[in-house]
């Protein structure tokens, strides 16, 4: 198991991850350090909790869009206009499965 130090607004987190992840969880940190600028730049600085709560709704407001459109596009059952933007939902789908599972295993 590879361990990965993330350093999201400015404090380091140690996390462990599959052998091979290492970057893909870095990308994703990045993507947590993005929608913090985001809420920095909307309501200033607040405490590290609240900015990790805010970025967290924004990145679940985003899935859930995508979600929808995904569930529109499949209950159509027409391809989407690009077929690289329906696999790219598939994945992230995928994704946020992945991530739901492991935080609720039940």
């Amino acid at each position: 198991m590879a361990q990965v130090t993330l350093r999201i607004n400015g404090y380091a987190y140690p996390v462990g991850c599959e052998d091979g992840q290492e970057e893909h969880l870095q990308a994703m940190a990045q993507q947590v350090e993005d929608r913090i600028a985001r809420v920095k730049k909307v309501a200033g600085q607040s405490g590290e909790s609240r900015l990790l709560v805010l970025a967290a709704l924004l990145m679940a407001d985003e899935l859930h869009d995508l979600g929808m459109e995904l569930r529109s596009v499949r209950a159509s059952k027409q391809p989407p206009r690009d077929p690289a933007i329906g696999r790219r939902l598939a994945q992230l789908a995928e994704q946020a499965e992945g991530i739901a599972a492991k935080l609720d295993p039940a």
